[in-house]
């Protein structure tokens, strides 16, 4: 426990209570034992890191009291520099009737990182999902990330 403890408060999970009395004759599970994770739900698997680690994160999907609803996105990182925190670009077309053409228009989203994924690099392909607002500008928190696929040069989507 106390490797995770390098904030000034102390880091526990919401859910998991520390202080239980030992019972004479039973064995108690230690600290390390005790760790709260779930599953989101919507097809998403609940990473290893997040039931195995022992990371203390409140704004976690898999590991506290923040619920997945509403919309389903995917897009690229853009700049993973904050900490737990990441810009998402999602470009997509928009049609001009008078035109009638398309033109490329693309926006940056900030989403919460969990610890879970580790260190996420610009250009990985990830999905989020929106809950609650965690901060100012955070709506979205990062669900899934794709695995980088070797292949041959083609065009890109743009």
């Amino acid at each position: 426990m106390a490797d995770l403890q390098t904030e000034r408060a102390f880091q526990k999970q919401k859910a998991v209570f520390l202080n239980s009395k030992r019972v004479l004759g039973k064995k108690s599970k230690s600290a390390k034992e005790l760790r709260y994770w779930k599953n989101i739900g919507l097809g998403f698997k609940t990473p290893k890191e997040a039931i195995s680690g022992n990371y203390v994160d409140k704004k976690c999907p898999f590991t506290s009291n923040v619920s997945i609803r509403g919309r389903i996105l995917t897009g690229t990182v853009k700049s993973a520099k904050m900490k737990r925190t990441i810009v998402i670009r999602r470009n997509y077309l928009h049609y001009l009737t008078k035109y009638n053409r398309y033109e490329k228009r693309h926006r940056n989203i900030p989403a919460h990182c969990s610890p879970a994924f580790g260190v996420l690099k610009e250009g990985q392909k990830v999905t989020i999902g929106q809950c609650r607002p965690l901060s100012k500008t955070v709506r979205f928190n990062v669900i899934k990330v794709e695995e980088e696929r070797r292949r041959k040069k083609q065009f890109a989507n743009f």
